[in-house]
């Protein structure tokens, strides 16, 4: 292992670039588009339905799959390492987070059962009427609501006297969820532990936000050992490798490993959490990439690509 993989101890600060400022514009336009909250309202509701036992709306997962795989081998090449590690059985997949493209790779080459649901930003989920028509057809999301890094650090230099970013701090504060919503993130709550205990299976980003660089990954979020260790089911890493800069016919790989069993505990202790993401964090470290190179060479369609899969 070299200094050049490794799980960030830090969180980067963020530079309010105006290419930044553009992109909290508009992830605010986004949250107030009456569009995107009609889907976040329709999902909300199917995770309700779930978590009474009710069946939700979803798509075959054989066809959700195909239909995924035909999206990605339309652009890209894809690489499976370790496919012995697969998983078949109930589990949260967690992978590292490079590009707004990973679930679609994930859902594409991963089984059809257990059926996956993406728990996920839900505006970066909706934020296009492609993904929004795909994701909508297809079902199975968990929408989560929250402010971004970006959108911190706009109200927290408003805060600090930048007049200029006054009145888009207010537009955050008075339109955009932070994620606090008790009562949402019990829905959610009940609704995974649903999934997980009639075979399904749950996909979530343990960072809680895209990775800056191939072979880095920021430190990962409690909360992504909690749902396995109150369903008793294990959780499987995968290393998602390429995804950072997208062009055409580029080859993306997807490196299982085995699974981190951790233990069965209805209230998790936070010892017992501490010592599950410290095994969650080592089994990246024997995934993730060492002295990541990007291929040299014409990168065809790669503006577009980005922006598409953004």
């Amino acid at each position: 292992m070299t200094d050049s993989t490794q799980i960030q101890p830090a969180e980067p600060a963020v530079v309010l670039s105006p290419a930044v400022i553009d992109r909290v514009q508009e992830g605010v336009a986004i949250s107030q588009n009456p569009i995107v909250r009609q889907c976040i309202t329709a999902d909300l509701a199917e995770l309700s339905a779930i978590a009474a036992g009710t069946a939700d709306r979803r798509v075959s997962g054989r066809f959700r799959r195909w239909a995924m795989r035909r999206l990605i081998k339309s652009f890209f090449r894809v690489r499976i390492e370790n496919p012995e590690h697969i998983p078949t059985q109930p589990n949260v997949l967690t992978a590292n987070h490079l590009s707004h493209l990973d679930p679609f790779l994930l859902l594409a080459f991963c089984p059809p059962y257990p059926y996956y649901y993406i728990l996920g930003d839900a505006r970066t989920l909706y934020n296009k009427p492609w993904k929004r028509w795909l994701i909508g057809w297809a079902g199975g999301v968990i929408p989560l609501e929250r402010w971004w890094k970006e959108e911190i650090a706009v109200m927290a230099a408003a805060d600090s006297g930048r007049a200029d970013l006054q009145s888009l701090a207010t537009e955050i504060l008075d339109h955009v969820p932070n994620g606090s919503s008790i009562q949402q993130m019990r829905q959610i709550d009940q609704a995974v532990q649903a999934l997980l205990a009639r075979g399904d299976g749950v996909m979530l980003f343990p960072e809680g936000r895209l990775g800056e660089q191939e072979g880095h990954m920021h430190p990962l979020k409690r909360g992504s050992v909690l749902y396995a260790m109150r369903s008793g089911v294990p959780i499987y890493p995968v290393a998602i490798i390429g995804t950072k800069t997208l062009y055409f016919r580029k080859r993306l790989t997807l490196r299982f490993g085995p699974p981190v069993h951790v233990p069965h505990q209805p209230r998790p202790k936070r010892a017992a959490i501490d010592a599950a993401l410290a095994q969650l964090e080592q089994a990246f470290l024997a995934l993730l990439p060492e002295n990541p190179q990007e291929p040299q060479g014409p990168k065809l369609l790669s503006h577009w690509l980005n922006h598409l899969f953004w």
